[in-house]
């Protein structure tokens, strides 16, 4: 069945095409007219489709060339309504300014990332409309009511052939940068600019001055009819990415952002001498533009750094401070004391019989655990001065800052008879889950922080044999006065 569908919508574009070609050539006298139908169905074929895609897949890109093929068709109309209805020769504003809008969603989709911010996103959206803008000032400039002068038909193709460029290179680039998920509607769009850029040239250059009506329209069906089988039919045979490397991948997308901005100045360029006024303006909605957007994706870049070094320094499991952020706030601590006469304490903090715990009641009981007692540990230091940071498994600890032994003594004592209140069960037995505390005091005997933390590590060792569930404080060792062995100087020896 799915191989049926394929093939129904493998031969639908032929079958258009020959449709075309046929009537127009049996139609004679009808042949514009027909003709028209035509031109006008297949963006609109290829718009549906696009839009269905994009429906279907929940992605913005397929609905933005949906958009942009219906202007495309909306342009064509309004030219079969000035040459059947209206007798005019040339394009009027209306179907000049839906073309000029066929590449403004185009344009935003392949050069806006979809990943992005919608405050940067609305900048891009409000420079592509800018851009669009200045298309259509340019080409009302060479385009009156009265038509056309033969010596500016080739600039007015040449603005098509820029616009009709940009988008092919874009499309490319965007391609070509591992668009990941996006990949089938990069291979999509890619192919399909390339071949409008093909067909428009050669229609706008070669065929630019006969009538509609002839089979050689059938050439400007060929690009919407490839979008439509290739969002109908999911594009050429599926690869899992590109063979782009990661570096240009990155360019890309970093200078993405840069292309709507350098098309408004080309533009402008282009515009000057025409009028100043719109090539001014389109320089400083450019300028002013890429600026703001640039101060916006890097106000995002700062929250998310800031979030990024949060998630850093906090442990995932208790939500309270990680090793990485105990040594640092360790190391900091340290070094400010010996450069001033504050008191620094250090509590190693161990939950006893942990792996009992968790062999009885598994792990996400352990888990939660955890969390309570790193909760109760930390309701018991001082909020504005101390640090209790998970150590590692079932261990804490905790930096007291600016205070002496006694009072450390004091906290670390809460902790310990707040984690017992918590009468939670350890498992077999009438058990429940307790800490043991090392505490160890700066003193100036400490060679340097590794010893510091070795002493509150062996107050721990000492807590555990002693039997669990208290806290040792690791006294500093005494002062020893070594003496000569004559004794002191001018007498004996006691």
């Amino acid at each position: 069945m799915r191989h049926t569908t394929g093939v129904i919508i493998a031969v639908l574009p032929i079958l258009f095409l020959a449709a075309h070609a046929g009537t127009v050539l049996l139609a004679r006298d009808a042949a514009m007219d027909i003709s028209f139908a035509w031109l006008i169905g297949a963006p609109v074929a290829a718009g549906s489709a696009a839009l269905y895609r994009g429906w279907k897949e929940g992605l913005e890109g397929w609905l933005s060339v949906g958009a942009a093929m219906l202007c495309w068709a909306g342009g064509m109309a309004a030219t079969m309504v000035n040459t059947l209805f209206l007798d005019v020769t040339s394009e009027d504003r209306l179907s000049m300014l839906l073309y000029v809008l066929y590449g403004v969603p185009l344009i935003f989709t392949l050069v806006s990332p979809e990943d992005e911010k919608w405050p940067p996103r609305l900048v891009d959206a409000a420079m592509a409309a800018a851009l669009g803008g200045l298309f259509y000032a340019y080409i009302c400039h060479l385009s009156t009511p009265l038509g056309t002068a033969p010596q500016e038909r080739g600039e007015l193709r040449m603005m098509f052939d820029i616009e009709n460029g940009f988008i092919a290179v874009f499309a490319v680039m965007r391609y070509f940068a591992r668009p990941g998920r996006r990949l089938g509607f990069f291979r999509a769009v890619t192919a399909y600019a390339i071949a409008y850029l093909i067909c428009a040239a050669y229609m706008n250059h070669y065929q630019g001055d006969s009538d509609y009506g002839h089979p050689v329209d059938v050439i400007i069906d060929l690009p919407f009819l490839l979008l439509m089988w290739l969002a109908l039919e999911g594009g050429f045979p599926r690869a899992s990415a590109t063979t782009s490397s990661r570096a240009f991948a990155r360019v890309v997308q970093a200078g993405s952002p840069m292309l709507i901005p350098l098309t408004l100045l080309t533009v402008s360029v282009l515009l000057v001498r025409y009028d100043p006024t719109m090539a001014i303006t389109g320089c400083v909605i450019a300028s002013i533009g890429y600026g703001l957007r640039t101060v916006l994706v890097q106000l995002r870049n700062f929250e998310e750094q800031d979030q990024l070094t949060l998630l850093s320094h906090v442990d995932a499991l208790t939500c309270i401070p990680n090793r990485r952020r105990f040594d640092e706030v360790l190391r900091r601590e340290w070094n400010r004391r010996e450069q001033s006469s504050d008191q620094l304490a250090l509590l190693m903090i161990d939950i006893d019989n942990f792996k009992q715990l968790n062999d009885h009641f598994g792990h996400a009981v352990g888990d939660e655990r955890l969390r309570s007692v790193a909760a109760a540990l930390t309701e018991c230091a001082r909020s504005d001065f101390d640090l209790v940071a998970r150590y590692g498994g079932e261990e804490f600890a905790s930096i007291l800052v600016d205070i002496d032994p006694r009072d450390a003594a004091k906290i670390a004592e809460r902790m310990r008879a707040a984690v017992e209140a918590l009468l939670m069960p350890l498992g077999r037995g009438p058990g429940i889950v307790t800490v043991s505390i090392g505490l160890a005091c700066a003193h100036s005997l400490d060679d340097g922080v590794e010893d510091f933390v070795a002493s509150a590590d062996a107050a721990l060792y000492e807590a555990k044999r002693n039997g669990r569930n208290q806290v040792i404080h690791r006294a500093p060792p005494p002062l020893r006065v070594v003496q000569s062995a004559a004794g002191p100087k001018g007498g004996k020896a006691a």
